[in-house]
């Protein structure tokens, strides 16, 4: 097997029919044998049975089907285990990533890339404030990260054999694939395309999702956070002193000075309370990653497996 193609899908069932037809196209004009691999991420629809009747078509669709929804990223992950290909491209179900590009990003990989992502120029009917987000974000990330993450990436790339060997020998839980990815290192590039609306259906990830992915690729890849607990006790100490002080000189010196009273010292309570919640909340987060991380569990379960070796 040449190349292999990870999908995760999730209530897709009126994307199918196009995906696996654009894919189909793309497979046919590849120039070595290659494997569909989707990953049904618990739908409630009729995806699975869909799922089911493409693999008796083409067996070159194979599918994976988790017990129940596991999300996006371990949906990927489950994938990426067993992939068979050479060259594995990663690619999301809605038609947002165009197949077609594939091509383009095989190109780079002969030309001795051993990881080509694909970074978005342009997102087609999305709200402003989305966008916004997503561009503060991802420069963001790239500031504070211990990593060069690529702005404006997302999960879509092609990898070589020998990165995806690393990639799945990572035994992380709180998987955020496209900063591993970027940890790994080895010989990268870019490919840019347009990021098109969804050919069909509601988008499936909410904007909780998105914040939850965010989190946790900003909490995975940077002790910034700890850092600014530390920094934000300090200043909060310095003004702890400055307002003794200021208490001290009305006390003796301005006597009958309103400030001195209740005023100051409720203000004095809630900023020390918001500081030390703030604290502990970011203390929280990666101490709950600490938990996920020593309990052990697998990181999936599959219920059923088409056209593929089942692994443990």
């Amino acid at each position: 097997m040449q190349y292999s193609f990870v999908i995760p899908v999730h209530n897709e069932e009126q994307n199918l029919p196009e995906l696996v037809r654009r894919l189909g196209g793309v497979g046919d004009r590849l120039d070595a044998p290659c494997e569909f691999i989707l990953i049904d991420d618990g739908s409630r629809d009729r995806t699975l049975p869909l799922l089911r009747e493409i693999h008796q078509r083409d067996s070159r669709f194979c599918y994976l089907s988790f017990a129940r929804n596991f999300g996006h990223q371990l949906a990927v992950t489950a994938g990426l285990n067993h992939a068979r290909g050479q060259a594995i491209t990663v690619m999301d179900g809605d038609l947002q990533d165009p197949p077609e590009l594939v091509l383009e990003m095989i190109e780079q990989w002969r030309a001795g890339y051993q990881v080509v992502y694909a970074q978005r120029t342009k997102r087609h009917q999305e709200h402003w404030l989305k966008r916004f987000y997503a561009y503060l974000f991802y420069r963001l990330l790239r500031r504070l990260a211990n990593v060069d993450i690529p702005t404006d990436t997302g999960d879509f790339c092609l990898m070589d054999r020998q990165v995806l060997d690393v990639l799945n020998a990572m035994p992380e839980r709180n998987r955020y694939l496209r900063g591993l990815r970027a940890w790994i290192g080895f010989k990268q590039t870019a490919v840019q395309f347009e990021r098109h609306s969804r050919f069909a259906g509601d988008r499936q990830y909410t904007f909780r999702k998105s914040l939850s992915l965010a989190l946790n690729g900003l909490f995975s890849f940077s002790r910034v956070p700890l850092r600014l607990a530390t920094y934000t006790g300090i200043v909060a100490a310095l003004l702890s002193l400055i307002m003794a002080a200021l208490v001290f000189y009305w006390r003796f010196f301005e006597t009958g000075n309103p400030l001195a009273g209740y005023a100051t010292i409720l203000i004095a309570v809630f900023f020390f309370g918001a500081v030390q919640l703030v604290s502990i909340g970011i203390l929280g987060e990666y101490i709950g990653r600490i938990y996920e991380e020593v309990k052990g569990r697998p990181l999936y379960v599959l219920a059923e497996v088409g056209g593929l070796t089942p692994r443990v």
